[in-house]
């Protein structure tokens, strides 16, 4: 009876051994299939746009973008600024801006108004009192990401970027293309490389560093440079819709395992009644 409580407690701790993990793998991947939902959701509400309707949209980013310039710095918006702020690029209603894509660490991720707990959970942020995401001279845009997250990668392998990389931002239907040009470790609370620099269009990636320690910021700073031909083709589809073959054949190989374990276990149950026989 011992060997049999055993053996059922082991199948146990190893089954949830087996749960643990599958949970960054999983959890990812069901992220990553919401985050390309939120991209395809975006990309059919400013598809139903009308040209009226899609350039007051574009140009009220762009003068907000320009009032940013001659504002005092300040790094913390009042309610009425919030409210302004939460009013503009919200196309589909749900706080999307848009999403940027990183071909060289494979990221394509949706860009959301503020960096709230619940939005850095899965997506990007966007630095409330920075420049929108639609570029211009004297615009300093700030995009921010968590990495090493059990349950998303997002900008986990933003460290892997140097110099000459590019990334694009995707917001309603322009495109900006920027050339990584800096990249820095800072203190959490300084902001002067995430200052309005006149006349340059510039976009800072940010995330925390080191990995696992996060005592340090990560500043990955581009230019805006003329799109490659391939940036005007859009993916919408992310990486979600790919199925990660570890995954598969994780997946495939519990069943075969708990099918081990009863196989295992059911010798020792006959065993049992014949030496109470």
């Amino acid at each position: 009876m011992k060997k049999h409580v055993t053996s059922i407690l082991f199948a146990v701790i190893f089954l949830v051994g087996i749960a643990l993990i599958l949970y960054p793998t999983i959890s990812d991947y069901v992220n990553s299939l919401h985050q390309s939902q939120a991209i395809s959701a975006y990309a059919e509400s400013v598809e139903k746009l009308d040209p009226n309707q899609y350039e007051a949209i574009l140009r009220k980013a762009q003068e907000y973008n320009t009032s940013l310039v001659t504002r005092p710095k300040n790094f913390k918006l009042t309610e009425d600024e919030i409210d302004v702020y939460a009013g503009v690029l919200n196309v589909d209603g749900k706080g999307v801006m848009g999403y940027i894509e990183i071909p060289s660490i494979q990221v394509s991720l949706p860009i959301y108004h503020g960096t709230s707990d619940s939005v850095l959970q899965t997506a990007i942020g966007h630095l409330e009192w920075t420049s929108l995401p639609v570029g211009g001279e004297s615009s300093h845009c700030v995009l921010s990401g968590h990495r090493g997250l059990p349950s998303a990668k997002l900008f986990t392998n933003l460290d892997k970027l140097v110099v000459g990389d590019i990334f694009t931002l995707r917001v309603l239907d322009e495109v900006l293309t920027y050339e990584v040009d800096q990249i820095l470790i800072v203190e959490p609370k300084d902001v002067d490389d995430l200052q309005i620099v006149k006349g340059q269009d510039y976009c800072t990636l940010v995330t925390c560093t080191p990995y696992g320690v996060n005592t340090h910021r990560l500043l990955v700073r581009g230019h805006r440079i003329e799109n490659p031909e391939e940036a005007n083709i859009a993916f919408i589809t992310a990486d979600a819709t790919q199925i990660n073959p570890i995954l598969v054949a994780t997946m495939l190989a519990i069943p075969v395992l708990i099918l081990l374990i009863i196989t295992l276990l059911i010798p020792r149950r006959r065993k049992s009644k014949e030496d109470d026989s």
